[in-house]
């Protein structure tokens, strides 16, 4: 990749994108003004690209057919085995493909990323093999990750391995319907809006959406990265608790991590419910789109809490309805932004930016009639709307219940607890 000044004529054409009249020789002047800034573009370019270690050998890959993948789930197969010994030795893992795996393709369910293989690993990838797994290949999501479903994926349905025909749910479609098939013993999943709970529901596993930037999102395709979250699926809670212990804390790349407080997962396992609190939102139960038998399951899960020992208590978060379309707007226009124009990675946040991936992103522009009704809806809307998008993160936490019983400004409503 090299750098050259922009034309005359360029930077007219950027003017007028900005709102501003360049005259011709107005444009000549500033052509002018920035030769001395060209050397160090191509001093900046000529750098290698700073990418994460690959520290473990790998061999081929391919997609699996027939028997081999009766649901559809598995986005290719290899096996990459790292440390002897370790927390995770023994244990057969399937990565989502949003993560990087070096040697292998990524596609994050997409056409237009089809032969896109990154040459860096996940810090997840990385931890994984440290504690002793062996990643056997990598599972199918929804195009771009953008759906709940399993149709979208540029590989076909993956098939829910309880219900053959029924979705699994996503978007970490695969993920979820290879630890309920037992084919792996977890799978790692990303989740903006339920693409790891959701697949845990509908294919009867263990997942877990862990709190923002406890686990790095570094070498993984994400959407707005004020709501990227990755983390693991699992058959038992046990495993999930062990499978999170290792994949989270700070790898030094990812900004969202600062702070990020890890814990030893597996000693809670034993340790019951007593002294836990736990809030029933009121304002969760009883909507529109609300299944009456799953509010009924939801409230006598709290309960069988309570005779175990924990407190629970009912809370009141009036913004709670209107948190979909505050999400929207945040998932949209970032999703609009880390696709169109930031590498992958998007606002807001100081990561590794994979150049490779950025280039292949770039094509976009030229393919976006392969893109699925999910994606061209929410990036129209996202390209429309994209000015909303400041004014949208200054609420997100009025629909949070961050501090019950905080009061908020007179004319909005307050979050109590009863």
């Amino acid at each position: 990749m090299s750098f050259r000044l922009p034309s005359a004529d360029q930077l007219r054409r950027i003017g007028q994108d900005l709102g501003m009249e360049i005259t011709a020789s107005y444009a000549d002047e500033v052509v002018n003004y920035l030769q001395p800034f060209a050397a160090g573009y191509q001093a900046i370019l000529a750098l290698p690209d700073d990418l994460p270690q690959v520290k473990y050998p790998r061999g081929r890959f391919y997609r699996p057919e027939g028997e081999e993948n009766k649901y559809g789930a598995w986005a290719a197969k290899f096996e990459l085995s790292g440390a002897k010994d370790g927390k995770l030795a023994g244990k057969k893992v399937a990565v989502k493909d949003t993560y990087a795996v070096a040697g292998a393709p990524l596609t994050n369910g997409a056409s237009v990323l089809e032969g896109y293989v990154p040459e860096y690993d996940a810090s997840v990838v990385t931890r994984l093999l440290d504690a002793g797994a062996k990643i056997v290949g990598k599972s199918v999501c929804e195009y771009f990750s953008f759906s709940g479903g399993a149709a979208t994926s540029t590989s076909g349905p993956v098939h829910n391995p309880r219900a053959f025909g029924h979705t699994p749910g996503g978007s970490s479609t695969g993920s979820g319907a290879l630890v309920a098939a037992g084919e792996v013993d977890m799978a790692t999943g990303g989740d903006q809006a339920g693409s790891i709970r959701i697949p845990a529901s509908h294919s009867g596993v263990v997942g877990i959406k862990p709190t923002w930037g406890l686990v790095p999102y570094t070498g993984i395709m994400g959407m707005d990265p004020t709501i990227d979250h990755a983390g693991p699926l699992t058959a038992s809670v046990a495993e999930n608790a062990l499978f999170l212990e290792v994949m989270a804390g700070e790898d030094g790349f990812d900004s969202r991590q600062a702070g990020a407080k890890v814990d030893h997962y597996t000693r809670a396992i034993d340790q019951g419910a007593r002294g836990l609190k736990i809030a029933l939102v009121k304002e969760g139960f009883g909507q529109h789109d609300s299944h009456p038998d799953v509010d009924e399951v939801v409230r006598e899960t709290a309960r069988e809490f309570e005779r175990l020992g924990a407190a629970v208590r009912e809370v009141s978060i009036p913004w709670h309805p209107i948190g979909l379309a505050i999400w929207s707007a945040i998932a949209l226009e970032g999703t609009y932004h880390v696709i169109y124009h930031s590498a992958s990675v998007g606002r807001h946040v100081e990561a590794h930016y994979p150049l490779s991936l950025a280039g292949r992103l770039a094509t976009i522009h030229e393919r976006a009639n392969e893109l699925p009704d999910t994606v061209k809806v929410g990036m129209l809307l996202g390209r429309y709307t994209d000015k909303q998008y400041q004014a949208t993160t200054t609420l997100r936490r009025r629909t949070s219940g961050a501090a019950c019983g905080a009061s908020t400004t007179a004319s909005l409503p307050s979050t109590t607890c009863s």
